[in-house]
């Protein structure tokens, strides 16, 4: 038993392969556009569990340092410099932008 195909049969099938292609292509393009939004979205949470953990330790041996009556002078510039130091640098780094994430256009360089 031998089928032979027509020409509108070979047209059918082609035009319904790529069709197959061109929504397999758009479903890959969606799905690496919504990890790298999950991607940034990540990072922003980690930097900012950085900052929180960075300013409750200031704030834990702030309170140590000066709840304790016979800490020398020094010792109070230092518990309330050195974390200024750190805050700011903390700071500088979250209000800073490092990286770029541009979208790739059809056709760029890779």
């Amino acid at each position: 038993m031998t089928t032979d195909l027509t020409v509108e049969q070979v047209a059918v099938g082609a035009v319904c392969l790529l069709v197959l292609l061109w929504v397999w292509r758009a479903g890959a393009r969606r799905a690496r556009a919504a990890r790298d939004a999950a991607r940034s979205g990540a990072r922003l949470l980690s930097l900012t569990g950085r900052v929180v953990f960075t300013a409750g330790a200031i704030v834990g041996v702030q309170w140590l340092v000066l709840t304790h009556p016979q800490v020398s002078g020094w010792a109070v510039v230092a518990v309330l410099g050195l974390p200024a130091l750190f805050a700011s640098f903390t700071l500088t780094r979250a209000l800073t932008v490092t990286t770029v994430d541009m979208p790739r256009k059809r056709g760029g360089r890779r």
